[in-house]
């Protein structure tokens, strides 16, 4: 019995070993709160009593609640003093802790000494695979997931001349990277079997593609397409399909754009591509299905300047990020007319936003040449992305997302230092 003693703090060890105690009276002190699993070695214990304390009913109780529901013990009521919405209740009534006793953090997992530009990921026979493109080392460097080292170690290298973009594409058993090159020509290669590596495959006209900038890979009505969004005064932005021997030019969709960016989308149930310049506002695209073509459809007005737009899904609700390096990126929302903003970010020096989840966990990663990357993550009650936590990364092009093994990874290349591999986690506030 240690009643009544104004105990306000217990050791998690103050009952360490006392198999064979039956009673124990806590009650009448000044208890708020009981150090995790601090009964667990109480193995006889008929009845615990802990009347006259008033518990702080917040993450701390958390473990107290679960075992009470799962002791055999007979235990007092647990009266709460707060949260308010608790106070003066048992904690039995508390409905749930679930969503406010977690939170995430992201942590260095794993760095890669080399500078990047891009990151892509793919899937093939149960492995994950990532596709780096490092243009001062003139390779397509790819990785894959070690599951007994558990990070990610070198696979194959494609070699090449300013490799601005590696994007994997899959079809059935096959493995194709398209290799976007500032200079000799971009390429498609192939992963052959026999000789456990990627070979040349085919090229991509010079004519067509001279400044690529951004690869979106897209299906429609089963067949597989790609866009290679084209930034220099002489190129075209393409669409490549497949014909079940390689991919040919489809559709060029406009010339004299510069075109920064193309971002595959499904709107309503139609699909659209979304283009984006340095000398114009965003123009959307839609599929026609009788001609087979994207045609001009609208465009995002008084947003010049946008680098890259990004979409995702959220509560079956559609948004999109738009990156500008000058003035506030935004994130919009498409309202079955047209996309309104819901929120503008300050992004100076900004080269991408690149939005993402894990869990039930909506994240927008901002990289700036100027400033710290900031990761901003939803606020389901106010609607809107809260700054959640600054990383360095000196001048961040991409950031991508990566999960394997249960584990959820994102990957921050930098054009100016290493590549840095972020593992998001889960931590238990009880």
């Amino acid at each position: 019995f240690i009643e009544g003693n104004k105990i306000e703090t217990i050791s998690r060890n103050a009952f360490r070993g006392l198999r064979d105690l039956t009673h124990l009276s806590l009650a009448n002190n000044h208890l708020k709160a009981l150090p995790r699993d601090v009964f667990s070695d109480l193995d006889s214990l008929i009845e615990l009593d802990l009347r006259g304390n008033k518990f702080e009913c917040d993450c701390k109780a958390k473990w107290l609640f679960l075992w009470l529901k799962m002791t055999n013990s007979t235990v007092s009521d647990v009266l709460c003093i707060g949260p308010a919405e608790y106070q003066d209740k048992k904690l039995n009534d508390v409905t749930s802790f679930d969503y406010e006793c977690t939170t995430t953090d992201f942590v260095v997992h794993q760095i890669l000494p080399y500078q990047s530009v891009s990151v892509d990921t793919f899937n093939s026979k149960n492995d994950v695979f990532v596709a780096i493109a490092q243009p001062s080392m003139e390779n397509c460097m790819v990785l894959e997931w070690d599951h007994i080292e558990m990070n990610f170690r070198s696979y194959d290298n494609i070699t090449g001349q300013s490799i601005v973009g590696c994007k994997a594409i899959l079809v059935g058993d096959q493995v194709f990277v398209v290799v976007a090159q500032l200079f000799g020509g971009s390429h498609i290669y192939k992963y052959d079997e026999s000789w456990t590596k990627f070979v040349k495959f085919q090229d991509i006209e010079v004519s067509r593609i001279s400044k690529p900038n951004d690869i979106e890979l897209f299906e429609i009505d089963s067949e597989m397409f790609f866009v290679i969004a084209d930034s220099s005064k002489a190129g075209l932005s393409t669409v490549y399909k497949w014909n079940n021997k390689g991919f040919y030019s489809y559709q060029s969709l406009h010339e004299w754009f510069r075109d920064t960016d193309a971002e595959f989308l499904d709107i309503d149930g139609k699909s659209h591509l979304i283009l984006s310049s340095r000398s114009q506002v965003p123009i959307i695209l839609q599929w026609n299905k009788v001609s087979k073509k994207f045609v001009p459809h609208s465009e995002i007005p008084n947003m010049e300047d946008v680098l890259a737009v990004k979409s995702f899904r959220m509560q079956d609700n559609l948004y999109i990020t738009l990156t500008r390096f000058i003035g506030d990126s935004r994130v919009m929302k498409w309202n079955s007319k047209q996309f309104v903003e819901i929120q503008a970010l300050p992004s100076r020096g900004a080269m991408t936003l690149q939005p993402f989840s894990f869990k039930n966990n909506y994240y927008l990663a901002l990289g700036s040449d100027y400033t710290f990357s900031q990761i901003y993550q939803w606020d389901g009650e106010k609607k809107i992305f809260r700054l959640f936590k600054e990383i360095y990364v000196q001048a961040p092009r991409s950031f991508t997302a990566v999960s394997t093994d249960r584990r959820d990874f994102f990957f921050a290349s930098s054009f100016k230092g290493n590549t840095q591999i972020f593992e998001h986690i889960v931590i238990d506030l009880s």
